[in-house]
């Protein structure tokens, strides 16, 4: 009996290790003195990404999809799963489509991010099922001050919550079951762009009751006013003229962390929420009907982190052509406790620099939206084209950094990279480093400087990026397109003559092996260091001399 008893707690306790284990293996998102990595394998991982069109999820259309994500060198693939296609009839769930998609995804050695479409998509509720989809008496909608219903669903439908929750929960389960030993799925978006436009808030019985109590304590500690209030009491007392838009903002947030809290305790994959952007330049005012009320905007990051802990990201999509806006959406989304993720983007060409910023300041990821070939164009959000001329653009950026993407996203992760895309202005640039600056500018010719009479050829609009990581004191790895790169001396170097040790053209092997190619020297680098239209990947050594 004392044997049995000892080999059953033998039994346990290997259990309890091999749980552990697996649990420490998941993907996650770690944080470590302000900056972020998404973990997938026991590594960080630098998420390339294809968004899928909003109706590629099914399995007769993946093949659009596999061809762009192949052509885009994409190591992620982004895609919907949507409620009302895994339980079309209430209590019965169909997940073929998942099973396919993972099945094929492993085919081609590419990570999936799952985007579930629930209650809310683009703050509506177009990809709920039928028998909730009209049912708005047990799924009831928010209400305005004089009672009429909006189109969209409230967050204080207990039920619309029970049900979303249900089928989240055996989403992740099933995710689980076919997936757990490869973690094909490392990420899953929950909702998507939350919110509501024309309404500030629900006006019905619920929603006022808590209007009119006090803000939680979670949020108190994590959203300061923008204006002065009270430090305590009701949304008005403490948030006066922003009470409706950061109530609404807590009640959405509440919500998606319910359906989180949830899947992950089933399966614990990290989570995020995407939103559609409040302008990111223009002073910030109290709600005028000009966003989405609700969804996770810059200013509101605070509520989502008190209110949903159980989502890692808040992250931003991006459809603002201006770079100024685009430059400070990345400086908004981006903070000590809120990883820089840009899991939706355009899809347009002008939209591929700006990969070299988000990933020269510590992005995880970066996926533009609808890269597949579905004949559909979502111009002028996007590009025109539905081809390959369409995909080739982040193709070539891809093409750069895939085969050094683990060893990115380490540097990144240790605070060591940096990065800038050409703003609309064409002006030079400067980077900041460890004992060292450079000066990145665009238009140049390869030979001389002759940008100002003679800019090199396809430079007509802003299409230069150029990202570095400071692999040593002074070695730095250089990725860059359609820029140029002059170095000089800061810090303990400041003022001492400088000089390139050596510069090598080259590339990584996939597996963290350098592969050299060619040494520039002379012409090549006697103008600084100039990329042209193909992006190039250059290890550079500097020295100093007195």
């Amino acid at each position: 009996m004392r044997a049995l008893l000892q080999q059953t707690l033998l039994a346990c306790a290997c259990a309890a290790v091999v749980a552990s284990t697996s649990a420490a293996d998941l993907p996650r998102i770690v944080a470590k003195d302000g900056r972020h990595a998404l973990i997938v394998d026991g590594a960080p991982y630098l998420m390339l990404g294809a968004q899928a069109h909003n109706s590629s999820n099914y399995p007769k259309a993946l093949a659009q999809v596999w061809a762009a994500v192949a052509d885009a060198q994409a190591n992620t693939l982004e895609i919907p799963v949507a409620w009302e296609q895994v339980e079309p009839v209430e209590g019965k769930f169909d997940f073929s489509f998942v099973d396919t998609l993972v099945n094929e995804a492993r085919e081609r050695n590419v990570r999936l991010v799952l985007l579930w479409f629930g209650t809310w998509k683009n703050t509506g509720p177009g990809y709920l099922p039928e028998w909730v989809k009209f049912d708005n008496k047990r799924f009831p909608r928010m209400v305005d001050e004089k009672g009429k219903d909006s189109y969209c669903h409230t967050p204080f439908g207990e039920e619309t919550l029970d049900a979303d929750r249900r089928a989240f929960v055996e989403l992740m389960k099933h995710i689980k079951r076919i997936d757990g030993d490869k973690q094909t799925v490392i990420m899953v978006q929950v909702e998507n762009e939350v919110g509501t436009y024309g309404l500030v808030r629900d006006y019905g019985s619920a929603a006022q009751k808590a209007f009119n109590g006090p803000v939680p304590a979670a949020v108190l500690a994590k959203q300061k006013a923008p204006v002065a209030g009270k430090s305590s009491g009701t949304w008005q007392e403490v948030y006066g003229p922003y009470a409706e838009q950061y109530f609404h903002t807590w009640a959405v947030a509440r919500y998606i962390e319910e359906i989180a809290k949830a899947g992950r305790a089933v399966y614990d994959l990290p989570m995020y929420v995407n939103n559609s952007l409040r302008d990111p330049v223009e002073p910030l005012a109290p709600w005028r009907s000009n966003f989405a009320s609700g969804g996770p905007t810059y200013d509101v990051i605070g509520i989502y982190k008190a209110a949903a802990p159980h989502i890692d990201v808040a992250a931003p999509d991006i459809y603002l052509h201006e770079s100024n806006k685009v430059q400070k959406t990345l400086e908004q989304f981006q903070s000590r406790d809120n990883a820089l993720f840009v899991p939706e983007i355009g899809n347009s060409a002008d939209f591929a620099r700006v990969a070299y910023a988000v990933f020269g300041r510590g992005g995880i990821g970066f996926a533009p939206f609808g890269l597949d070939y579905f004949p559909f164009s979502n111009y002028p959000l996007g590009a025109k084209a539905t081809d390959k001329t369409m995909v080739e653009p982040f193709a070539q950026v891809y093409g750069a950094f895939r085969p050094m993407m683990r060893e990115w996203a380490k540097w990144a992760f240790e605070g060591r990279t940096y990065g800038v895309f050409e703003g609309d202005d064409r002006a030079a640039q400067k980077i900041a480093m460890k004992d060292w600056s450079a000066t990145v500018s665009y238009r140049e010719r390869q030979f001389a400087d002759q940008a100002a009479k003679d800019p090199m050829e396809g430079t007509d609009k802003p299409n230069g990026g150029l990202a570095i990581a400071q692999v040593a004191d002074n070695e730095f790895v250089v990725v860059g397109q359609r820029a140029r790169i002059k170095f000089d001396t800061s810090g303990r170097n400041a003022g001492k003559p400088m000089l390139y040790a050596r510069v090598e053209e080259g590339r990584y092997d996939g597996k963290g092996n350098w592969v050299m190619e060619r040494v520039w020297n002379g012409d090549q680098t006697d103008y600084g260091l100039n990329f042209g239209a193909q992006p190039t990947v250059l290890k550079v050594k500097i020295g100093t001399y007195k």
